[in-house]
């Protein structure tokens, strides 16, 4: 196989990929909104005509949903614990196209189920490269918020709070919609909805209390947003018993950052920056030399 490869953080939304020499120094980049939610079929071929155009005719190495039952290929999951070898061996080769999709990883226990495509990359590239212990507990903010545990430089456990997804839902639809337009930022009015959702265990009741503050006059409309947010960010980061007095590695950009970070900080936590992408390229890199 060439010692230049590109790789593929091919996620729901958004897809980003980067043109790797062989020492994993990153070469180009490229990023836009064709995640695996907007293809089907024989469009991802067409998508790697487009990548190979513009980053050259290379081999390519994907991870995220592309290899999913949305996406190109679904390759199997990987049990969690696992780790960037136990990626590497579980990957299924399109030889035809040359490409390589890796798997994401699995959770079950008595108690539950979970899964992940993507972010296993990022948090085992990040402690593989140094940026984060080996043993390490991980929050990566988005659509679906995820939790993760390392323990020795393996995967041990993880969970999926559909924070940001729900928030989403809560802006477009339903009886909050019209509410929720406003900014959402990390001030006061966000900080009352930290302190109102954390532990919370009547979340559909806070989130109610939202509309009834607005129309009695006691939450300006242009607050509404920031304080569901922190409702919502609240309940998540409140829902771990395992923050208060630790370094969470935050493994985030743009706005969830701050709001995150904040949230951690307001549990008792100090939030640790990550930069994901130097995390996903590193443990791209690494498994690309372990399948060479």
């Amino acid at each position: 196989m060439s010692s230049t490869y590109i790789a593929i953080d091919w996620g729901s939304t958004n897809r980003r990929a980067y043109l790797m020499a062989s020492d994993g120094t990153v070469l180009d980049t490229l990023q836009d909104d064709r995640g695996a939610l907007s293809l089907v079929g024989d469009d991802y071929r067409r998508e790697v005509v487009a990548i190979r155009e513009r980053l050259g005719v290379l081999p390519i190495l994907a991870a995220g949903m592309v290899g999913s039952n949305r996406g190109w290929r679904e390759a199997p999951y990987a049990p969690a614990p696992a780790d960037l070898s136990a990626l590497a061996g579980a990957h299924i080769r399109l030889r035809d196209d040359e490409v390589v999709i890796l798997p994401g990883v699995s959770l079950q226990t008595d108690r539950r189920c979970d899964v992940m495509r993507g972010e296993e990359v990022q948090v085992l590239g990040a402690a593989s490269a140094g940026l984060a212990p080996a043993d390490a507990l991980f929050c990566q903010p988005g659509t679906h918020n995820k939790w993760i545990r390392l323990a020795g430089g393996r995967i041990v456990d993880f969970a999926t709070a559909m924070t940001g997804e729900l928030f989403a839902l809560l802006r477009a639809q339903g009886v909050l919609a019209g509410m929720l337009g406003g900014e959402v930022e990390a001030g006061p009015a966000f900080q009352r909805g930290l302190a109102r959702g954390a532990g919370a265990t009547d979340l559909a009741v806070a989130l109610f209390e939202v509309r009834s503050a607005v129309l009695s006059g006691v939450l300006p409309p242009a607050d509404a947003a920031a304080y569901a947010s922190g409702v919502l960010i609240g309940a998540d980061v409140g829902a771990r018993s395992d923050i208060s007095g630790r370094e969470v590695h935050l493994v985030a950009s743009g706005p969830l950052a701050p709001l995150y970070a904040a949230a951690i900080e307001a549990a008792g936590g100090r939030a640790v920056a990550v930069d994901s992408r130097a995390g996903f390229t590193a443990g791209i890199h690494r498994i690309w030399e372990l399948i060479r």
